[in-house]
């Protein structure tokens, strides 16, 4: 399940030129702001739906992108036991890097989200309270589907049974079974990251807040908090679903269809205008 969901995000997080990806809004398309805030709903539901059930579609070229990922994930599933024992227990540690990845990974770019919004509401730039709203809904869309895969593996935590991570380990009585993967602040940071990047690609943007992604990403293990293999499913499911957004929502950098009605010599028609993603 998770190969198949990969696939398809791989698809929609690539740059626009090597896919096929659905139509961004059209420009009479209404806006999802805090005035309209049924069309934000319409919005995650949209990309949920479009998410999971785009691996259908998924063409067979998107094993170049799968089967690293899928090895990459099988060593890290193999040595995970090893790498949490070997990192030992320092609750000192611990709590400093508990503390690093919450607030790096959730408080800051929720209020990154907020604050840009009012600022590009105060400042009449549209641009960055798009960009705003933009990565508010990938973070919705990244905890949406965090939720769905941890209760769907139900990895046990870290920090239970001498870290042995297994997935369902005492069957459905004791489901969940305080679900570790993938990382939900790994998720939440790295779809936040990627739509920041895309929308303000340049390289002080992209070094910020792609640093900021890796710091808490590491944080993530280093405080017990996830084994190795979570924290890489979670930044990379993150990472795509960014880019999904991006490349659906945007209306700079999206793949746009624009219809208009033109008049020609043979009397109307519709004029069909493509823009393909140009923000990375």
């Amino acid at each position: 399940m998770a190969g198949l969901l990969l696939s398809t995000l791989l698809a929609s997080g690539a740059p626009a030129s090597a896919q096929s990806l659905p139509a961004a809004p059209q420009p009479n398309t209404p806006p999802c702001n805090l005035s309209s805030l049924l069309v934000c709903v319409k919005h995650v539901a949209e990309d949920e739906k479009g998410i999971v059930l785009s691996p259908l579609h998924a063409p067979t070229e998107d094993l170049l992108w799968i089967i690293p990922f899928g090895a990459a994930t099988g060593v890290s599933l193999h040595y995970d036991t090893e790498a949490i024992q070997k990192l030992g227990v320092d609750p000192t540690r611990e709590n400093r890097f508990d503390k690093v990845s919450t607030y790096g990974g959730l408080y800051a770019p929720f209020a990154a989200a907020a604050v840009g919004y009012g600022a590009g509401a105060v400042r009449h730039d549209d641009y960055l309270q798009e960009t705003a709203v933009l990565s508010a809904e990938a973070m919705a869309d990244a905890g949406i589907l965090d939720q769905g895969l941890k209760y769907a593996l139900d990895r046990e935590y870290p920090k239970l049974d001498n870290a042995r991570g297994g997935f369902w380990p005492h069957g459905p009585k004791d489901w969940p079974n305080s679900p570790s993967m993938p990382s939900e602040h790994a998720m939440n940071i790295w779809s936040f990251a990627h739509v920041v990047a895309g929308q303000y690609n340049g390289i002080g943007t992209q070094a910020v807040v792609y640093g900021l992604a890796t710091t808490v990403s590491i944080s993530r293990v280093l405080a017990r908090d996830h084994f190795p293999s979570d924290v890489l499913v979670g930044s990379t499911f993150g990472w795509l679903i960014g880019g999904y957004v991006l490349h659906h929502r945007s209306l700079e950098n999206g793949t746009m269809i624009d219809l208009s009605e033109v008049q020609t010599p043979m009397g109307r028609g519709i004029e069909v205008r493509f823009r393909l993603s140009h923000g990375e």
